[in-house]
């Protein structure tokens, strides 16, 4: 089955271009937004680079579960 290039709902910074090229990749995208960092400060390409993907990726269709529960979401929060 093909895999598909989405940005990540669950580990996003700013819209979820590097939580998804890492998923993506299968790395850690603290390592995608220090690469996007180092082409930001050598010539600007990161920055562009990171609003083109910011346009064309998509998110996914379904939200995806988070990875692990937040401690400040409660029952009491939700149904307040």
């Amino acid at each position: 089955m093909q895999r598909k290039l989405y940005r990540s709902r669950n580990d996003s910074r700013i819209a979820g271009v590097c939580g998804g090229l890492g998923e993506y990749l299968d790395i850690d995208p603290t390592l995608v937004r220090l690469i996007f960092v180092l082409l930001a400060l050598t010539g600007g390409h990161g920055v562009l680079l990171y609003i083109i993907l910011w346009l064309i990726v998509p998110y996914p269709a379904q939200p995806l579960v988070p990875l692990s529960p937040r401690s400040d979401v409660t029952s009491n929060t939700i149904q307040s």
